[in-house]
């Protein structure tokens, strides 16, 4: 049977390149960075060189870079410690209602712990208002966090423009990059961005590891508690041949970012045209090619459960998802959907198509070709009325 994988919003494959440039420090070069002898000097070497290398990608410091096991570590450690090192000047933090759970959770998190957050609203395409942004900062707001690009529709928010805005008021400003690292490009002195969260295995990196950029002079604490590894921000043995991957994986995606593009914008549109000559059937998000990453595509259909299409494809060889990775075995509606202001039944008729560097023209071909069946058959027995 065809297997196509359209999920790499969720995750990507590992790029063999990248294996390459691991495999000599699980077995040869093996020592923790933290010995004194060659072992551990090499590994040192290794993490730091990759530190380097990945603060040029993003325009920082070296040393503003904290390796991290992944985006939600990422997250929380900004959220929580940018909280509680900063609960003297205030306690109010605003974000928006189409964060990603490892912000959004984090933030009820605080919510409970006595700070207040502010949930801005989206319009229909998932943009934040800046207007309402600017003037939901108070005497006592600490942070602002804003995903750049959000993980189920796509959208690409306006950050340089908050970070401006953060940056005259005097507050710290927090994006999540997850989605957005490797595919669009991002400075974080041209954008004001104060803490950014990372994770290499949604750009062709290993899972596992991450990274949180960390302007010099914000004021925060560690996480958690243990030696005195990565500035004492987040102690632990490092990850070395995951930090040497994520290094190869970025720069890579980095030289390659403008050719994949092209090329998936080309599919997503292709999708979509596909996609609307399907009756009662329409697309989540911005327009494809307007301000959205370039490989989503989240589509909606009327009479139809989404969870329904996703294991019916599955039975065809091709993987999908309704929406976030972190949520699909939850039978909640999406709360990105929810957002934009999509009725309840009609979240539950959502499929996100997310493309990579390995999707064809043959893969959308075979892609629409059963899914227009599998859509008029989940529709004859739906309960909805699609018949």
């Amino acid at each position: 049977m065809k297997q196509v994988y359209l999920d790499h919003a969720a995750t990507t494959p590992l790029d063999k390149r990248v294996l390459d440039a691991m495999k000599p420090y699980f077995s040869e070069k093996f020592g923790n960075a933290s010995s004194l002898h060659s072992f551990g000097t090499d590994a040192m070497e290794a993490i730091e060189k990759a530190r380097e290398s990945i603060a040029k990608v993003i325009n920082a410091k070296s040393e503003e870079i904290v390796f991290t096991s992944g985006g939600t570590e990422s997250d929380n450690l900004a959220l929580q410690e940018i909280g509680y090192s900063n609960r003297g000047k205030g306690n109010h933090i605003i974000t928006t209602k189409i964060e990603h759970h490892a912000v959004e959770n984090t933030c009820k998190f605080l919510e409970k712990d006595g700070f207040e957050v502010t949930w801005l609203d989206v319009d229909k395409e998932g943009f934040v208002d800046l207007n309402e942004l600017e003037k939901s900062i108070t005497g006592k707001t600490i942070l602002v966090s804003v995903m750049h690009a959000n993980n189920e529709i796509g959208t690409i928010e306006p950050v340089a423009e908050i970070g401006k805005i953060c940056k005259s008021k005097g507050v710290y400003f927090h994006t999540d990059t997850v989605q957005s690292l490797g595919k669009e490009k991002i400075d974080v002195e041209a954008m004001n961005i104060d803490l950014l969260s990372a994770s290499a295995h949604k750009f062709y990196g290993p899972k596992g590891i991450g990274f949180l950029y960390v302007r010099k002079g914000t004021k925060i604490n560690p996480l958690m508690q243990g030696g005195i590894h990565e500035k004492g921000l987040r102690p632990g043995t490092e990850n070395v041949p995951g930090i040497v991957g994520m290094e190869k994986a970025l720069n890579l995606a980095e030289k390659e970012m403008e050719k994949e593009n092209i090329k998936e914008r080309k599919l997503a549109k292709k999708i979509v045209e596909g996609v609307l000559k399907i009756e009662n059937s329409w697309i989540n998000g911005p327009p494809v090619g307007k301000k959205r990453l370039s490989n989503n595509i989240n589509l909606g259909f009327d009479f139809v459960e989404g969870e329904s299409m996703v294991l019916m494809l599955s039975d065809k060889g091709i993987a999908a998802s309704t929406g976030s990775a972190c949520s699909t075995k939850s039978l909640k509606p999406s709360h990105v959907l929810r957002a934009i202001g999509l009725q309840l039944v009609k979240c539950h008729g959502s499929l996100r198509v997310s493309l990579g560097k390995g999707t064809s023209a043959k893969d959308i071909n075979y892609f629409l070709q059963e899914l227009k069946p599998i859509v008029k058959r989940l529709r004859e027995i739906s309960p909805l009325g699609g018949k």
